[in-house]
């Protein structure tokens, strides 16, 4: 039976921090790659954490949510940092508006960066140097083979509107003169969404590079499945189990359990695993090599769907009537080695696990994850307790879907409340939070990362995401006034009395 080899960063004691870069603190509405996320790189070090997980920085999606990207590729333009565009001289500022500092008011936030992208652009085309001109045709050529698509992509798209399958035919379609008279027509509207690309793609090295001097290693986030309103299905509709309008025949979701009697139906297009086996999965190594540009470490979302996946006809209305499929196994994740030797992949195996998801990801060598969050609901032997795990472990006081810990301990029951105590300890309940980042740490779990919601003591209004609540989420931004120096010299204390780098 083969198996892969666990990933050396993966292999041995460390802890960090989940933050999206969206709640970072500045003036502009929402965070950046900017000067704040230079600060909180140095924030990670004063705690001695190596690592800082985040979420998919693709563009956002329905409800603002990074789990629905216009492209699996494309870095999100409201990260873009305009403080860089304005040293570089393409950015002159108006009157800054006033954007509140606990949250991000994307209805306002989106469209005023957007405008002030624009503006950047107009700059760079008046007073942009040769040396940026000739990086920026540098750039286009080294990431044609997707940024082509998204730029071409996103013109339709301010042309037209949503989704692409409403486009006249000659653009769905994708017709070669069409699309060709469409460069020539609005190449300053491509070259804008190549600019911005540009730019997000040169600060976020930047930002790697800072963090690589810190001894700090980034997080990524890989979605399991794409938007049906994105580049890369448009693009790739064979990929795709789509009619002959391009339309999903099929969505993803999961079953009814006990969190939804109708299950999740996410409305996903499900990949065509037969057309992509016979093409080595030239497109998922694509985009794990791009994330890799950018990452350490990956996430992947949804890791159960690998070894089996819920289907739904696109017709059904919920995830009642859908049926278990078999994904691609083994087959791709040794097709990814092939390629990429030890994969630096964490594997969310959250949800319904079964024995074969359970050997699949033992026998990829990668670490699944454990919330703690969800340890008091029976007995001993719960796998979230932390005195079942193994080494290859992730532990998770919660995630970005969770509450925090300390809104968790508001809502728990009393049988639950119990269950925590009896394990914490009876002083337990004065600092929740605390009580399970010690006791996560303690374990033998090799990494540990904790949100920073949590770090903080933060209460249930500061949750970054309710699952299947489509809007008002995500929007969750702290300010430094908040963050004193107990939170990183305590979890500073615990990493090094628990050998974690």
């Amino acid at each position: 039976m083969t198996s892969l080899a666990p990933h050396p960063i993966l292999s041995r004691r460390s802890s960090g921090v989940l933050l999206h870069l969206t709640s970072l603190p500045g003036r502009y509405g929402s965070g950046s790659l900017g000067d704040e996320a230079r600060h909180f790189l140095d924030w990670l070090v004063t705690a001695r954490q190596s690592l800082w997980q985040i979420l998919p920085v693709t563009p956002p999606g329905a409800g603002d949510s990074p789990y629905q990207s216009v492209s699996a590729f494309a870095g999100s333009p409201w990260l873009v940092d305009l403080d860089d565009l304005a040293r570089c001289g393409w950015l002159e500022w108006d009157d800054l508006p006033w954007f509140p500092r606990d949250h991000a008011d994307f209805a306002r936030v989106l469209p005023w960066r957007m405008a002030n992208l624009r503006r950047a652009w107009s700059g760079f085309q008046v007073r942009g140097a040769d040396a940026d001109r000739r990086a920026l045709a540098a750039f286009a050529g080294e990431h044609a083979d997707w940024l082509d698509d998204y730029c071409l992509f996103m013109t339709l798209e301010s042309l037209h509107g949503g989704p692409w399958t409403a486009w006249p035919t000659a653009y769905a379609r994708r017709d070669p003169l069409a699309l060709a008279r469409l460069r020539q027509s609005h190449a300053a509207e491509i070259g804008f969404w190549q600019f911005v690309q540009w730019r997000f793609h040169a600060q976020w090295q930047r930002l790697r590079q800072q963090a690589h001097g810190r001894g700090i290693r980034l997080v990524g986030d890989l979605p399991i499945f794409v938007a049906h309103h994105s580049a890369d299905v448009w693009a790739h509709t064979d990929l795709f189990q789509l009619d002959a309008a391009g339309e999903p025949l099929v969505v993803a979701g999961v079953p009814p359990d006990y969190f939804s009697e109708t299950g999740q139906r996410w409305g996903n297009p499900l990949y065509r695993w037969d057309v992509m086996a016979g093409n080595g999965y030239r497109w998922w190594k694509r985009r794990l090599a791009h994330l890799l540009s950018l990452v350490d470490l990956v996430r992947v979302d949804h890791f159960r769907g690998f070894e089996a996946y819920w289907e739904i006809a696109a017709s059904e209305p919920t995830a009642v009537a859908g049926q278990w499929r078999p994904g691609p196994g083994m087959a791709f994740f040794e097709s990814l080695a092939q390629t990429f030797g030890s994969l630096p992949i964490i594997a969310e195996d959250l949800g319904i696990i079964t024995d074969a998801v359970r050997d699949l990801r033992r026998r990829c060598g990668f670490p699944g994850m454990r919330i703690m969050q969800f340890a008091f609901g029976d007995d001993a032997r719960n796998p979230y307790l932390p005195h079942n795990f193994e080494p290859a472990t992730v532990a998770y006081t919660g995630t970005h879907d969770n509450n925090t810990s300390c809104g968790w301990w508001d809502q728990a029951g009393e049988t639950e409340r119990h269950a925590a105590l009896d394990y914490l300890g009876p002083m337990a309940g004065a600092e929740i939070h605390w009580a399970m980042i010690q006791s996560l740490s303690q374990s033998v779990a090799n990494t540990l990362i904790v949100p920073f919601q949590d770090v903080l003591g933060l209460d249930g209004s500061h949750r970054m995401n309710t699952p299947s609540q489509p809007t008002g989420c995500w929007a969750w931004r702290f300010d430094w006034s908040q963050v004193d120096g107990t939170p990183a010299n305590r979890l500073g204390a615990l990493t090094r009395a628990h050998g974690r780098g």
